[in-house]
């Protein structure tokens, strides 16, 4: 899964997105409004973890203007202060959550977890299935009916996002996207094909179909 990071100061930011890559979530960083604005708006991104202030255009603005455009992207808003009307401000703006400055990391990830739960609107559960496959996201636990199956980072995290997105066939700059934070390095390499066979390998060869001419796709 791809998050956006809108984040002025840089050592918060990086401090965020090396956590979070460590949860093996695909990270891009924006040190400011505009460059947030146009990322969230023209790149693939599944969840937002926004600023309130920031260079350029403030995280109040792009909120606004996101919902305005039709963007139903989750957005954690991050601010430093701690009166109520300014939370209240950005969540009548469109912000789905919210954390004050100082936090701590364990505390994001769990928003995180929890926004991600909830795309759509629709609260879905942390245990994904397939199958016999079954991908608990709290623990990054895969197993195989009562086998426990051993994954690389890379391997988890292209079967979560395929996992989420169950019955629907997923091309190959997609999955870059969301799994490697960016197609445009990789795209022409065979990155996604060697994983996805290193995956059927591990948790059997009929769990994940080749949709000719697309990508592939976790049946429904």
């Amino acid at each position: 899964m791809r998050i956006l990071i809108v984040e002025d100061h840089e050592t918060v930011a990086a401090n965020m997105k090396t956590f979070l890559e460590m949860q093996q979530y695909a990270v891009t960083v924006a040190h400011d409004g505009n460059t947030g604005l146009e990322i969230a708006m023209t790149e693939q991104v599944d969840l937002v973890i926004l600023d309130i202030n920031l260079p350029g255009m403030d995280g109040y603005t792009l909120c606004d203007m996101l919902r305005k455009s039709g963007k139903n992207v989750p957005i954690l808003m991050l601010t430093a202060r701690s009166k109520q009307e300014e939370m209240i401000r950005g969540l009548n703006l469109g912000a789905d959550d919210y954390l004050t400055k100082p936090f701590d990391l364990d505390v994001l990830l769990a928003r995180v977890r929890a926004l991600l739960r909830r795309q759509g609107g629709v609260e879905k559960s942390p245990v994904l299935t397939a199958g016999s496959i079954t991908l608990d996201t709290n623990t990054r636990e895969v197993t195989k009916g009562k086998k426990k199956i051993a994954l690389s980072p890379k391997e988890y995290a292209l079967l979560e996002y395929l996992m989420r997105n169950k019955g629907a066939a997923q091309d190959r700059p997609s999955i870059l996207t969301h799994v490697w934070g960016n197609s445009d390095s990789l795209m022409f390499s065979q990155t996604v094909d060697v994983h996805i066979a290193y995956l059927r390998k591990k948790i059997g060869k009929g769990t994940i179909e080749t949709i000719p001419g697309t990508g592939y796709r976790i049946p429904a």
